[in-house]
């Protein structure tokens, strides 16, 4: 009997609701679970000689035949970033949400193919510091909106504050003379960074996810936002729209393995500081008032000192 690919995935990915798997953990199963129809594909293509090669094209037909699923049916969903997740959800996109943010536990060692439905969004910034610190050399700092001031009212600073912010030293690889030269007659020594992070990102919540990162991260060199899990092929070609108009750049954090994350948009650089707006959080908010005399310390000695920022403990 021939292997009907498109009716075994949807049956598969239904049975597993909400589990996220990628094509080729649906291809290793599918092999192992209909030998016979695996081998007569095999012998019937002139191309595919060996059992590596058949789970292969089983994962490219499966990328393949993803546009053409989704049309024909709503539940089947992916997230975007790579490696491309597959699952089968009847669960409204806000309510994708609003179950990704009301789950506070940490991820489990036996269940690996759903961490970010388990973590909660705190989990994920000394992640992103991994990341920042291995990938960027960023030196970063956790916000905690819960202790800025409230001096205007419920809503007087919603969408102010960012959630992680960070610092490059540009002169970490230069003479010592030129970094002294530099710290005397410029200010371009550093880069700031503002970093809006988020559990899920869908079609549901993607507009007001970039505009809270736009609104954070107005007064920095580089603004992100961060996403553990972005769904959908519509929300990455929504942010890439939003980026043209805006420049805030988009991060995938890999909850397994934060240091594999990827820059899906880079960031479009802002040339200045602006100044104003950091000082109106730095009125605002303890945390972000310390991260500037952070960086103000560092323009007066030279150095950062690791243990004052969020850099990993398995950094040297």
């Amino acid at each position: 009997m021939a292997l009907n690919l498109t009716k075994t995935v949807l049956g598969y990915l239904k049975e597993r609701p909400d589990e996220k798997l990628t094509a080729r953990q649906i291809a290793e199963w599918i092999f192992a679970t209909f030998p016979d129809e695996c081998q007569a594909k095999k012998q019937s293509s002139q191309h595919i000689r060996t059992d590596a090669d058949l789970v292969q094209q089983l994962v490219a037909e499966i990328g393949a035949q993803r546009p053409r699923l989704q049309k024909r049916h709503p539940e089947f969903k992916t997230t975007e970033g790579r490696p491309r997740k597959y699952y089968y959800s009847e669960k409204s996109d806000v309510a994708e949400v609003a179950a990704a943010e009301g789950v506070v536990a940490a991820p489990t060692e036996n269940n690996n193919n759903n961490n970010t439905a388990k973590l909660g969004e705190h989990a994920l910034y000394p992640l992103l510091s991994l990341y920042l610190w291995e990938e960027f050399g960023v030196y970063s700092k956790r916000i905690n909106e819960k202790r800025a001031s409230n001096k205007r009212g419920p809503n007087g600073n919603r969408w102010l504050y960012p959630d992680v912010v960070g610092m490059e030293d540009l002169g970490a690889e230069w003479h010592q003379e030129v970094r002294d030269c530099v710290n005397q007659y410029s200010d371009k020594r550093t880069k700031l960074w503002s970093f809006e992070v988020k559990l899920l990102i869908n079609r549901s919540n993607v507009r007001e996810c970039f505009f809270q990162a736009v609104s954070n991260s107005s007064w920095a060199n580089f603004g992100y936002l961060v996403a553990a899990e972005i769904e959908g092929h519509d929300t990455l070609k929504e942010l890439r729209m939003l980026f043209a108009a805006h420049g805030i750049g988009l991060i995938k954090l890999d909850v397994d393995a934060p240091t594999e994350s990827q820059v899906l948009i880079p960031t479009r650089e802002r040339d200045e500081i602006d100044w104003d707006m950091a000082n109106r959080l730095a009125t605002e908010s303890r945390d972000f008032l310390g991260y500037v005399k952070l960086v103000k310390q560092f323009y007066q000695t030279g150095e950062a000192r690791q243990t004052d920022w969020d850099v990993p403990e398995t950094v040297d």
